[in-house]
């Protein structure tokens, strides 16, 4: 099963909320699918955006999911959607590279940043989202906190949101382990 089979079926499966298949209608008129998860750091291919998101998934069930206190579909949502904002992010270009065995230079293909909707990284995938389906608010503030540190220097807000929402601090540990230890070797643009 590809990556984006698999999405889909979570997705599907798990997702059952007013507004639910209109997103996945509107994910699928996106580059959602083909689209790298980032230019160089992780899955940094053809289809890592989706890669990512389904191991994204994964560890956070794997690690994290209690029965008795949380839900299949919140953690589908926000495992599955919260770089829902890297849709329509990238492009491919190309730039020179120097080829050690012949030094001849090459042009090689890499993946660069077009964002033509600067609107944050977690808010704007939480404003995606909720332009076809309504967030709970613990979604909502794992989305737009799930790369905790690492987003801006909004600190106090981020440790005020984890204290509060536990699931944010899922996503965010789902998310560090898949980028940076479930997902080595998937940096490279492939066509």
């Amino acid at each position: 099963m590809t990556a984006k089979e698999e999405f889909i079926q979570i997705y599907n499966e798990s997702i059952t909320r007013r507004g639910a298949s209109e997103l996945l209608e509107w994910i699928q008129k996106t580059d959602f699918f083909t689209a790298p998860a980032s230019t160089k750091y992780h899955c940094a291919c053809e289809n890592g955006l989706v890669m990512h998101s389904v191991s994204v998934f994964r560890t956070m069930v794997e690690k994290h999911f209690d029965e008795e206190s949380d839900s299949m579909e919140s953690f589908a949502i926000c495992a599955l959607l919260h770089d829902l904002c890297k849709a329509q992010f990238y492009k491919v270009s190309s730039r020179n590279v120097k080829n050690e065995e012949t030094g001849q230079w090459e042009k090689v293909p890499f993946y660069a940043i077009e964002d033509t909707f600067p609107y944050g990284h977690g808010e704007k995938s939480v404003f995606l989202i909720e332009r076809f389906m309504r967030l709970k608010l613990d979604e909502a503030m794992a989305i737009r906190w799930h790369m905790g540190g690492f987003d801006d220097n909004n600190g106090m807000y981020v440790s005020k949101a984890y204290d509060k929402y536990p699931l944010a601090v899922k996503l965010h540990l789902a998310d560090l382990e898949s980028t940076y230890l479930r997902e080595k070797g998937t940096s490279s643009v492939r066509r």
